[in-house]
């Protein structure tokens, strides 16, 4: 995984663990990779992965059973979606219509082009 300097590790590894819940590569009380076998697979230190892990418990996305790893909480899939969704509105939204009325586009050229993707 490629990571980016504008936001610590761990955070971009959690957000990618959900990208992977939203993509239902992991489904409500299912168990995901171990936290080292997580920082192998993306190449990071274990004590990252770790607070990577540790973040995603705190909001209530996974949850530990002591002894089996890390699993999905019920219903964070719809958790993950109202927070992004919130996000979005409150930090793309704004910065996007700014962009839109810079170079002079309105809502239709907006649809039109959602239309194509």
């Amino acid at each position: 995984m490629m990571f980016n300097n504008d936001r610590p590790i761990y955070m971009q590894m959690a957000e990618r663990l959900c990208d992977e819940i939203l993509a239902d590569t992991y489904q409500d009380d299912s168990r995901i990779p171990s936290v080292r076998e997580y920082a192998v697979m993306l190449g990071v230190n274990t004590n990252t992965a770790v607070k990577a892990y540790e973040e995603l418990a705190q909001l209530g996305i996974i949850y530990n059973r002591r002894g089996l790893g890390y699993f999905v909480r019920k219903g964070a899939k719809g958790e993950i979606q109202r927070a992004r969704r919130l996000k979005f509105l409150k930090e793309t939204f704004p910065e996007l219509f700014r962009q839109m009325r810079l170079v002079g586009m309105g809502i239709g050229d907006l649809v039109a082009a959602w239309e194509k993707f």
